[in-house]
């Protein structure tokens, strides 16, 4: 019997998705709920699964197609029966086919990765179960290419002492990458991810008056912090504290204090929130996304350290969901771990208020008329002056800079 494969509901406010990447080919068999095909829309990556075991006799949507939620992606023989004798004989799982890449062999992370780095999977080393290549095994492998190649040693016989050296061979114009034209230049659609922080960005741009103030925290107060009860923490809760935890209680304690940076406009009125749905800015390797962690109020060190891991692993691996990136009411942005000093982050509608976390960099400071070294990071608040006074949002980033410079006012509230 023959059933058909549906693009299945989409989320609210998505009208339609793109198909990126099939794992099966016409005439392979398929299992339940083995993932068939990947969806792309403009938050995350839809997996389709196999509703049935059978065959896969017909694929009615090629990657790139654009479609629709309950539109016809495939058909599967759940007998087992119509398919073509063209079909390739089975392989082992380990066994990547002659003649270049297959990502067949790979999970849809690792998938995703040799499409955008144009690698051959028969060329990756694979450690997965069953063979397959992981994630893991693709980056290995890029940060393989990416290692300079030693340079080989001057030769030591066949040229006589003091007579200098035979002149280098005349090298060949090197080769273009896949892709590229004559001229060093490649086009590529951009994926829809892209696109719609593309129009985002242009949206906040063009709807809200932005402007930023900054300031300096110095870190000491959370380092010693860390230091002390580091280890006593991974205990507890099974990872480890880092900064960030401490910016939200921070961020949810300023928002307390000056709730008009919690609020947004819509249609001419300000809408207040009384809840703190915090969003972290987290880069993926589909672009920028910005999972929420709900009532960051009511979550302790812990559960919110545990969050960030989680959806950090889930941003790596594509694994989001539409409401994991839904909401929201302020945002933090951390571009300090990839070493940026200082930047002027720009708001994600329709929130009014977003934070730039910075690196932290030994400098000397005056503290009580001496000079010395401490741990400081300059801070950086992007906020919709529509709404927002330019004295409400130094306060907000002083309350900030407080908190963190003596986190115990985080416990007692003050």
């Amino acid at each position: 019997m023959n059933i058909e494969v549906r693009v299945p509901a989409l989320p609210e406010s998505v009208a339609d998705a793109t198909v990126v990447n099939w794992h099966k080919r016409t005439g392979e068999t398929v299992r339940r709920d083995e993932s068939l095909v990947d969806l792309e829309t403009d938050k995350v990556v839809l997996e389709v699964p196999a509703p049935r075991d059978g065959v896969l006799v017909e694929v009615k949507r090629k990657d790139g197609d654009t479609v629709t939620a309950d539109e016809v992606l495939a058909v599967i023989d759940t007998d087992g029966a119509g398919v073509q004798d063209v079909r390739e004989e089975p392989r082992p799982a380990a066994q990547a086919p002659a003649g270049g890449a297959h990502e067949a062999v790979a999970g849809p992370a690792a998938q995703r990765l040799i499409r955008e780095h144009r690698l051959d999977a028969a060329a990756i080393a694979a450690t997965g179960k069953g063979g397959r290549i992981t994630k893991e095994d693709v980056l290995r492998h890029l940060d393989a290419a990416q290692r300079p190649v030693p340079e080989p040693a001057a030769p030591t016989g066949g040229v006589s002492e003091g007579r200098g050296t035979a002149p280098p061979p005349r090298s060949e114009p090197e080769a273009r990458p896949a892709g590229y034209d004559e001229r060093g230049m490649r086009r590529e659609p951009m994926s829809r991810l892209r696109a719609r922080i593309a129009e985002r960005m242009v949206e906040a741009q063009r709807t809200a008056a932005i402007l930023t103030t900054f300031n300096e925290i110095d870190m000491s107060g959370v380092k010693e912090a860390r230091r002390r009860y580091g280890d006593a923490f991974e205990k507890a809760h099974g990872v480890r504290l880092g900064f960030m935890s401490f910016f939200v209680k921070a961020c949810v304690a300023a928002l307390r204090r000056h709730p008009i940076v919690n609020a947004s406009i819509e249609d001419g009125d300000i809408l207040y929130y009384d809840h703190y749905d915090i969003g972290l800015a987290v880069a993926s390797p589909r672009g920028l996304v910005v999972p929420i962690i709900r009532d960051a109020d009511r979550l302790g060190f812990g559960e919110i350290e545990v969050s960030i891991n989680d959806y950090a692993r889930k941003a790596r691996d594509g694994a989001l969901s539409m409401d994991e990136l839904t909401g929201g009411t302020f945002t933090i942005t951390n571009g300090g771990v990839f070493g940026s000093l200082l930047s002027t982050p720009i708001l994600n509608p329709p929130q009014s208020g977003i934070l730039g976390m910075h690196r932290i960099q030994d400098r000397p400071v005056a503290v009580d008329g001496d000079v010395v070294i401490r741990p400081m990071m300059y801070v950086a608040l992007s906020y919709d002056h529509r709404i927002i006074d330019g004295e409400q949002a130094v306060r907000f980033l002083v309350t900030v800079k407080e908190a963190i410079e003596d986190p115990s006012r985080l416990l007692l509230e003050v």
